[in-house]
């Protein structure tokens, strides 16, 4: 069995996300879709001691309102100071905040890349490798596919091989299952129920913020808070 997913990108993700592209054989940025205004794009939440706080990247979408995620630009750089000087209040006394803390200081203050799927992609990339995910990341761009969203879907998915489909539950509200089956790939469905707590301060505990909470708060072992497999 191949497995493979296809997912928007988002930034600074949260673990079920990572817990995905970990599982499967192969991952694909599905980034030549309608970008989604207030989506998780272009934010994402952290946990300070004050409670929940978005950190999200402006972009210049005004008045475009089918322009693709592959084509959208934040506005400026100025947003990466701002959201490192956060994560670092809202972390630097974590335990492993100094172990990653340089990694993320070089990303945001080192880079001047306003492309919103470049972004996000150099950020999935550092943190699969400090989690040491090792699973091909693919370009949805890269593949002529037909409009249609489910066509697109398993036309990817049959230039990859794959015998596989692993999608979230909240595709169920759309998707074709019978057009995967005919082309013989099953659908498999993302469990997001049951994963572990860690070390977490500031109660009560909070799953669906950035993997960054994770990574600070739990550094090496960070790996044993995401599921062996996420789909039954």
């Amino acid at each position: 069995m191949r497995s493979v997913a296809i997912i928007q990108s988002n930034y600074i993700p949260w673990k079920g996300y990572f817990n995905i592209i970990k599982c499967v054989d192969d991952f694909v940025l599905l980034d030549d879709v309608q970008f989604t205004r207030r989506d998780w794009r272009n934010r994402n939440l952290i946990k300070s001691r004050y409670g929940l706080k978005w950190l999200t990247i402006p972009v210049d979408v005004k008045g475009n309102y089918y322009v693709k995620i592959k084509d959208v630009c934040s506005v400026g750089t100025a947003w990466r100071k701002d959201h490192w000087s956060q994560i670092t209040e809202a972390y630097r006394s974590s335990p492993y905040f100094q172990l990653w803390s340089s990694y993320f200081e070089e990303l945001y203050l080192g880079s001047d890349e306003v492309g919103l799927s470049k972004i996000n992609f150099n950020f999935i990339k550092l943190i699969n490798s400090i989690l040491k995910i090792e699973t091909p990341i693919h370009w949805s761009m890269d593949y002529d596919s037909p409009m249609e969203k489910t066509e697109r879907l398993i036309h990817i998915c049959e230039c990859l091989h794959a015998s596989e489909y692993v999608t979230g539950p909240s595709a169920k509200d759309y998707l074709n299952v019978e057009k995967f089956h005919e082309k013989g790939i099953q659908v498999v469905w993302a469990d997001y129920s049951n994963f572990p707590p860690y070390n977490q301060p500031n109660s009560p505990f909070e799953h669906s913020v950035s993997i960054i909470d994770l990574l600070f708060n739990e550094g090496p072992n960070a790996l044993q808070f995401l599921k062996k497999r996420i789909w039954n």
